[in-house]
């Protein structure tokens, strides 16, 4: 799972970006890459795993990871170009962070939220609107040349234009937003989006605004706080949490915002003395699954074994859960379940 960071100059994106990456205390330091993007890679806090650790004993924990990646910044000097490559790295995540200001730097301007929020994502919109119109002019000269279009590609790229020409974005639409067919443009405003609105360190409200966003989940962060309560010792770092009425971070809660953003769960398998949990979207077969796990799981697959994480905790073995009758073989339709513990059969 990989997360773009975007927002307009000034609103905080390095600020949110190492709140983020900083906040659990881990020793991978983000990096840069191509152009002076900068990658992030921090764990999936899930306290299941250490029930798990309790009841296997593995030699081995691994948990989930989530990837956040800060584009390198707009350019003064060659604004297209700079906006060209800046977009281009955002389009990489499955979802983007949308980091909005809603604090007054010293001598700077008042916030102006709403009005900064419309106008990326009208940046996003007319993006995506070229490259629809690019698209089908292509595919109309392509006709005049007597070749046949990929007609459901053409319909779904119509469908697209209508909403953007309304100055909607594609997201608007569930079904739409989420058509294979259109997945190779990687569309701005197709990607599910997290809005983190960025307070003061005071600042704890959401700001009033006459028209948000249609389909989008909001977040308040105080990035600046979050930031430097990340750097402290777990200690210092409690006491800051409460003295600011933060029960959980910044970390914590964009996670769990992005996974449902996504539409995803958590499955886990206790392979080779590893325990270890896995991301994947909600509603995935057990074939989808196994192929998550290893190719070959997904080539050879014969049943799942499939424990739910509420028996095991209930019954507190796996061996107790199977006596209960809870263990069950299932399918390769089998729609995986949030916590599902999973053993897949395979031949190859």
């Amino acid at each position: 799972m990989k997360l773009a960071i975007t927002g307009l100059p000034q609103s905080g994106k390095s600020t949110i970006f190492y709140a983020l990456t900083g906040a659990r205390g881990e020793d991978k330091a983000p990096k840069a890459s191509h152009a002076e993007q900068t990658i992030g890679t921090v764990r999936v806090a899930d306290k299941r795993l250490g029930l798990l650790e309790k009841i296997y004993s593995p030699k081995k924990t691994t948990y989930a990871q989530v990837e956040y990646l800060l584009p390198s910044k707009l350019s003064a000097g060659t604004p297209s170009k700079s906006e060209n490559m800046f977009w281009n790295q955002v389009r990489v995540g499955d979802a983007l962070i949308h980091v909005i200001r809603n604090f007054q730097p010293p001598g700077g301007m008042l916030p102006t939220p709403e009005s900064d929020y419309w106008r990326l994502e009208e940046e996003m919109i007319l993006n995506d609107l070229m490259v629809s119109e690019k698209r089908l002019e292509r595919i109309e000269l392509d006709k005049k040349r007597g070749k046949k279009p990929d007609e459901e590609e053409e319909a779904l790229l119509k469908s697209c234009l209508k909403l953007l020409e309304e100055n909607r974005p594609i997201r608007s639409d569930g079904e739409l937003a989420k058509a294979p067919g259109l997945r190779g443009f990687a569309f701005l405003s197709a990607k599910p989006q997290l809005i983190i609105i960025n307070n003061d360190d005071e600042d704890e409200s959401l700001p009033a605004w006459k028209s948000g966003p249609e389909v989008s989940q909001t977040l308040v962060v105080r990035g600046r706080l979050e930031m430097e309560i990340a750097s402290m010792a777990p200690e210092e770092a409690e006491e800051f949490r409460v003295a600011y009425h933060i029960e959980k971070s910044a970390l914590d809660r964009v996670i769990g915002s992005s996974y449902k953003a996504l539409r995803c769960i958590s499955f886990f398998t206790v392979i080779n003395e590893e325990v270890r949990a896995w991301t994947i979207t909600e509603g995935a077969p057990a074939l989808e699954a196994a192929g998550t796990v290893h190719s070959d799981m997904k080539k050879g697959f014969i049943r799942a074994e499939v424990l739910s994480f509420d028996n095991l905790e209930k019954h507190g073995s796996f061996q107790e859960a199977k006596k209960a009758g809870v263990v069950r073989l299932e399918g390769k339709e089998y729609t995986v379940q949030d916590g599902d513990i999973i053993q897949f059969r395979f031949n190859i």
